[in-house]
């Protein structure tokens, strides 16, 4: 079954579509900036963008970077405030006319991990932990998603914890993979404090690095990086798309 998955970031949208029989891209990533300010109305002409690029007809599988119950944003993440409230399966499919499935970003790249990745078959507190602009967490468990555990909005000195320990902390205040994976331990722990997970699988830009900064990590926890990398977001999100299709 194909079907195009867009995955919408702080920094990035991109859009690939996906067989989901082969876990395969039937085209090139298509990535275009996130608007700033990244409004409502800005990223709908930036997804109608990516459908036109690909000439799409299908359904549509959308990861979005907050809180979502049943397609709407119940808070706004690292997006433009604007964004509460919004019904986004439905603002999207009114700009073009397709079926939409709209799911947390950290969750759609937990789903593809946990189908396709290193969480294939992994039983009991599986946590995909995605790093880039923000910090984005999927909880599983027993395979089964727990959804919109947004372990990234944790709190520490009065802010969220991404804002000190994501991949735009490292960058902003310029620190070596090492300096900044001290701040990403110290982030681990204190997930360990609220579920104690059995597993963790990294994903996000940040992932490709994970040799350089696996060693400084001190969590007893077995951890490795995602099996499919900063495509997650994508595959899971067209995987979403294509459960709802099969309701």
């Amino acid at each position: 079954m194909q079907i195009l998955g867009i995955d919408i970031g702080g920094t990035g949208i991109k859009g690939a579509p996906v067989d989901l029989e082969k876990e395969d891209y039937l085209g090139e990533r298509f990535r275009i900036p996130t608007p700033k300010p990244a409004t409502p109305e800005a990223v709908a002409e930036c997804v109608q963008e990516i459908i036109n690029h690909f000439n799409w007809k299908g359904p549509v599988g959308v990861g979005f970077p907050t809180v979502i119950v049943n397609g709407q944003a119940k808070a706004y993440g690292n997006m433009d405030k604007s964004w509460l409230n919004v019904q986004i399966d439905k603002l999207f499919e009114d700009k073009t006319g397709l079926p939409f499935t709209v799911i947390n970003d950290a969750d759609a790249a937990g789903l593809a991990e946990m189908r396709f990745g290193n969480g294939k078959e992994k039983k009991g507190l599986v946590a995909v932990i995605t790093v880039g602009t923000g910090i984005g967490s999927g909880l599983f468990y027993n395979g089964q998603l727990i959804p919109n555990f947004e372990l990234g909005r944790i709190q520490y000195k009065k802010k969220p914890i991404e804002f000190y320990a994501a991949n735009s902390a490292r960058k902003r205040e310029e620190l070596s993979y090492e300096e900044w994976a001290e701040r990403f331990d110290f982030f681990l722990k204190q997930v360990e404090l609220v579920c104690t997970p059995d597993y963790y699988i990294i994903g996000g830009g940040i992932s490709k690095h994970i040799d350089t900064f696996k060693h400084v990590l001190t969590t007893k926890v077995p951890l490795d990086a995602a099996k499919t990398r900063n495509h997650a977001g994508l595959i899971g999100a067209a995987f979403a798309a294509m459960e709802a299709s099969e309701k």
